[in-house]
């Protein structure tokens, strides 16, 4: 896993070179689908959109980004979050443009965070919520998203912010409260 994760961070440096999509993708495709098997792990069959086609999405719009100056796999990773998160608020956003006026019921905060395709309208209340957080306090904003749309570890979320684990994990527990209580009238 260690060489895999020197490899991920080698391309990134060396990310001119023409075959960079050939050389990345066998190498980040299974954390990345990982991710988004966590994001249908409790979902029934026959979803519009398949873990395999989220990832195959968000991995273009990663490569596609000629202006970013990868810093390493857990910056590209952190970057993946954020291509997770536009992937699935487009499509929810797609999905409700076509089902306007359909009933809504409260959900708890914890199950609203586990992503469900059935849940479109709590993604989009959810991004929502994530850009107010980010006007209050954006690290803790980039802790939900990292998270919850990139699938990392606490301590992976520390290193990429570059603050200690207790900071993340207070910056969790307060970010989960502050995101209950603004999406308490959508939850």
């Amino acid at each position: 896993m260690s060489n895999k994760k020197s490899e991920v961070t080698q391309i990134l440096q060396n990310i001119d070179s023409g075959n960079r999509s050939a050389d990345l993708y066998p190498l980040v495709y299974d954390n990345l689908h990982n991710i988004a098997e966590k994001l249908y792990r409790r979902e029934n069959k026959g979803h519009t959109l398949q873990p395999t086609i989220l990832v195959n999405e968000a991995y273009m719009s990663l490569v596609d980004q000629d202006h970013i100056d990868w810093k390493g796999r857990s910056h590209f990773y952190a970057v993946g979050a954020q291509a997770i998160r536009r992937v699935l608020v487009h499509h929810a956003r797609h999905k409700n443009a076509q089902k306007r006026g359909s009933g809504e019921r409260k959900l708890d905060l914890e199950e609203a965070l586990t992503y469900s395709v059935e849940k479109d309208e709590v993604i989009l209340s959810l991004d929502e919520a994530l850009e107010k957080l980010e006007e209050v306090h954006e690290r803790q904003a980039k802790v939900v998203e990292l998270k919850f749309f990139g699938g990392m570890k606490m301590q992976e979320i520390a290193d990429e912010l570059g603050v200690s684990i207790k900071t993340i994990e207070i910056d969790w527990r307060v970010a989960k409260a502050w995101l209950k209580k603004f999406m308490k009238s959508d939850i």
